[in-house]
């Protein structure tokens, strides 16, 4: 059985038994590889839809070239997983969920922190917990929480124990949103501005003119959509029954 990494022609293979439906186990058979590591291969990089060979090989060279710290602040002490959930897999998901927060713009340890909060059960961390889950120091954890709480990002609370709680809010993707909404809104104003500062019939007015619309359209889109959506984040598990 081959070990290493994966190659780029067995990722593309990967990609292959995908687009043909192949469960991982048939996809890892023809390669010879463990279930495991097709299944992390996959979840780490987009998932079963968003899989794609060539980005999978650019990301495993830019995670390669990561800090060995980095790499190790990655592995965690196996535990029990409840709900009989499969170990590797959850690993693999939150490390592709952990990257997708990152290219948003939230450095590493802050979208790991993000993870951590959005795939408990318990809704809620303390500090304990995310030191010994993310096998970083106190301060690390302090640092980006104090941040990410600036942000709106993430709440405090105390439990009946007078702990510290780290809680993420069901309504934090509507302000996520809402921000983002505004902050397109601000760049049309701004580009409308430039209409007059240029001078009307202008070719470089026109264009900001076309830019301004533009991104007013998709800032109030955007909006109205959130607002139409909010309840959706506070929606009650399927199966819980209607209200009333």
């Amino acid at each position: 059985m081959p070990g290493g990494r994966l190659t780029q022609q067995e990722r593309q293979q990967i990609a292959l038994g995908l687009a043909d439906d192949l469960a991982y186990a048939e996809i890892a058979r023809r390669l010879d590889r463990p279930t495991s590591t097709v299944t992390r291969e996959v979840m780490r990089n987009g998932g079963p839809t968003g899989y794609r060979a060539d980005l999978a090989q650019r990301a495993t060279g830019r995670r390669a070239q990561r800090p060995r710290q980095a790499e190790a602040e990655v592995r965690r002490p196996e535990a029990p997983l409840e709900h009989g959930r499969d170990a590797e897999a959850v690993h693999a998901y939150e490390e592709m969920f952990t990257d997708v927060l990152e290219q948003s713009g939230l450095s590493r340890m802050m979208a790991r922190i993000l993870v951590c909060l959005f795939t408990t059960d318990a809704g809620s961390v303390t500090a304990s917990d995310l030191v010994r889950r993310l096998q970083v120091s106190p301060a690390t954890v302090s640092k980006s929480i104090a941040f990410l709480e600036s942000q709106g990002l993430v709440r405090r609370e105390r439990d009946e124990g007078r702990r510290e709680r780290y809680v993420a809010d069901d309504d934090v993707w509507f302000q996520s949103v809402m921000a983002s909404a505004r902050s397109t809104a601000q760049l049309a104003e701004v580009a409308r501005q430039g209409v007059g500062v240029l001078g009307p019939g202008t070719p470089s007015a026109h264009r900001l003119e076309n830019i301004a619309r533009f991104t007013a359209f998709v800032s109030e889109s955007i909006t109205r959509a959130a607002e139409q959506a909010r309840d959706i984040l506070v929606a009650k598990p399927s199966g819980a029954g209607p209200e009333g």
